[in-house]
């Protein structure tokens, strides 16, 4: 089994601006404790960075304050930044060839938004025919509501986790990871 870790949307927005991610408890820290594991193990490390494809979207703006990585993901090591438009990683970007090239068949999934890009990466990579890994306590969401109703974090995180289970991923948490690697 040859792994790569790969951090989704580690970006400011998500602390300072208008997503503020709230669940599970220590998210961020679990997500820097891979990152630090995966360095020493020396599995690769993907960095995933989103920007709405209109310049003048009031979120997740390129080049803004809050479009930048989260400033304790960008001090720390990594073999790539990715730069994507849409939630999944691998769609018109060149994280599938960066992983072939390294003969990479197993990704762990973490980062933001747990139902959003980091389901829909994993989604995609299965169907590449990676094996997935899906970090329960590493990924993270915030309370949704809108025209079709409202949820919680938790609920809508555990919900997630439940699907990503049933056929997709290997949902475990940080320290299972960490033993993996090690």
């Amino acid at each position: 089994m040859k792994r790569a870790l790969i951090v989704i949307d580690v970006q400011r927005e998500y602390f300072e601006g208008a997503l503020p991610v709230r669940h599970p408890e220590g998210h961020l820290e679990k997500i820097l404790n891979v990152m630090d594991a995966a360095h020493d193990a020396n599995v690769p490390t993907v960095v995933v960075r989103h920007h709405q494809p209109d310049p003048e979207s009031p979120i997740f703006c390129k080049g803004s304050d809050l479009w930048q990585l989260h400033e304790q993901v960008e001090s720390r090591p990594r073999d790539i930044i990715i730069d994507k438009q849409l939630p999944g990683s691998f769609t018109n970007t060149q994280l599938d060839s960066f992983l072939k090239e390294r003969e990479i068949d197993t990704v762990c999934v973490t980062g933001y938004m747990t139902q959003v890009c980091c389901d829909t990466t994993a989604r995609q990579a299965m169907h590449l025919g990676y094996s997935v890994e899906f970090l329960n306590d590493a990924t993270g969401t915030l309370d949704v509501e809108n025209k079709a109703g409202s949820v919680s974090a938790e609920e809508l995180h555990r919900s997630i986790l439940v699907a990503q289970q049933m056929f997709i991923s290997d949902v475990i948490d940080s320290k299972t990871w960490i033993e993996r690697i090690r």
